[in-house]
C-alpha cells in the first residue's frame, strides 16, 4: 500500500470526492477567516502554530490503543485545496457576506504547507501521547483539525477492539465480517482498514480487498442453502465451484448438515457455525470430522461474537479454527466513540 493508492476513501465517497476541503466543521472556516483579518502575520507565516492530537481518557474495557488512520490523515494534507465552487459557497453564505474578498483569494491559493510529525500506525499509545503533531500556519494548522480527529479517532478505536479480539482468539484467526452493520460503506470500508491494522487476518470487504490489498474472505449466506430443494445440493453446487470454500451449516440443523456431506462424500475446506452453543457444536462436530477421516476441514465460527465470548471459547479448548466478527468490531459496540482531541500546545 503507498500513499497515494491506498486511499480510495477520498474519491469514492459524497463529500470526500472533489470537496474534501469542506470535510471540516465550520467554525474551521470561520476561525481561519478571522485568523486571516486580525493579522498579517497569520497569512504571511510568521505566525505558527503547534498543535497535539491526542486522547485523554480510554475508551471503556480499554488499557491501551492502537493509533491507526495516519494514512488518511497525511494524503487529505497533501491535496487539500479549495475550488472556485467551494469559495462560490462560501460567498453566498450570510455568514460570510461582510468578509473581504483578499480571504477568498487566500483560499484559492490554500496549500499546506506545515510539519507533520506521528507515530506509526499500529503503534501501542495511552492517554495524553500525541499521536500525531501538526505545525504549520496558525491558519493551516487549524483548517485541518475536523478531518484529522474524524481519521483517526475513528481507526484508533476500531484498530484498538480489533486488537483486544485478536489477543481473546490466542493466535486463532480473525477475520472482520461487519460491512452490513458498518455505519455506512466509508465507515465499512475504515473499519475493514483498521482492523487488518489491528491484527485480523482479512475482511469481508471487498473494496478493501480491490483498494488496499486486504486479503478478502467469506463463506455463503443462508439464502444461498434455502434456494436449493436440498441442503446437500447446495454443499455440492458450492464446493463445485469453490473447492477451497466454506460451507454454513446452521440453516436447519448443524448436527445434521455435517452428517450430510460426510455421508454425500462432499470434501469441503471447512465449515461455518453462525449460531447455536458454538462450544458444544463444535465439539460433536470435530469429532464426527476426525472420526470420518475430515481431520483436515476447519470450523469457524461467527454470530454476534465478542472477545470475551470467543475468550471463553478458547479457554475451553472449543476446536474452532477461526471467528468471524462483525457487529462487535466495525462499530465497537461497547464504545462506538473515542474522546481525541485537537489541541493548539504552542505559537
Amino acid at each position: 500500500m503507498n500513499i497515494l493508492e491506498g486511499l480510495l476513501l477520498i474519491s469514492e465517497f459524497g463529500n470526500q470526492g472533489g470537496d474534501i476541503a469542506l470535510s471540516t466543521d465550520f467554525y474551521e472556516l470561520t476561525m481561519a477567516a478571522a485568523y486571516h483579518y486580525s493579522s498579517s502575520d497569520y497569512t504571511n507565516k510568521k505566525k505558527k502554530g503547534i498543535f497535539e492530537m491526542f486522547v485523554r481518557r480510554f475508551p471503556r474495557n480499554r488499557s491501551y490503543l492502537v493509533a491507526a488512520g495516519l494514512e488518511q490523515a497525511i494524503y487529505f494534507l497533501m491535496k487539500l485545496n479549495f475550488n472556485d465552487k467551494q469559495i462560490s459557497y462560501l460567498k453566498s453564505l450570510k455568514t460570510f457576506k461582510n468578509i473581504d474578498r483578499n480571504f477568498f483569494e487566500y483560499l484559492k491559493k490554500f496549500k499546506f504547507t506545515g510539519t507533520v510529525w506521528a507515530v506509526p500506525e499500529g503503534t501501542i499509545v495511552f492517554p495524553n501521547e500525541p499521536i500525531i503533531r501538526i505545525e504549520a500556519p496558525i491558519i493551516e494548522a487549524q483548517i485541518v483539525e475536523t478531518y484529522i480527529l474524524s481519521m483517526i479517532n475513528f481507526q484508533t478505536l476500531i484498530a484498538s477492539k480489533a486488537s483486544r479480539i485478536v489477543t481473546a482468539a490466542k493466535g486463532k484467526s480473525i477475520i472482520e465480517f461487519g460491512s452490513r452493520r458498518a455505519h455506512g460503506p466509508q465507515a465499512a470500508l475504515l473499519a475493514a482498514r483498521a482492523s487488518y491494522i489491528g491484527g485480523c487476518v482479512g475482511t469481508s470487504n471487498a473494496l478493501a480487498g480491490y483498494k488496499l490489498g486486504i486479503p478478502t474472505l467469506g463463506t455463503m449466506a443462508h439464502s444461498f442453502i434455502m434456494s436449493f430443494d436440498k441442503e446437500e445440493e447446495a454443499f455440492k453446487q458450492f464446493v463445485a465451484v469453490f473447492p477451497s470454500g466454506f460451507l454454513l451449516v446452521d440453516t436447519y440443523d448443524s448436527i445434521a448438515a455435517v452428517k450430510k456431506i460426510i455421508s454425500k462424500g462432499i470434501r469441503t475446506n471447512g465449515i461455518r457455525l453462525d449460531s447455536g452453543d458454538l462450544y458444544s457444536l463444535s465439539m460433536e462436530i470435530r469429532k464426527l470430522f476426525d472420526y470420518a477421516g475430515y481431520q483436515n476441514t476447519k470450523i469457524m465460527a461467527s454470530g454476534d461474537l465478542t472477545e470475551y465470548l470467543i475468550r471463553d471459547l478458547v479457554r475451553r479448548g472449543a476446536p474452532i479454527d477461526s471467528f468471524g466478527v462483525g457487529t462487535e468490531l466495525s462499530t465497537s459496540r461497547d464504545d462506538p466513540a473515542m474522546n481525541g482531541v485537537y489541541k493548539l500546545v504552542a505559537i
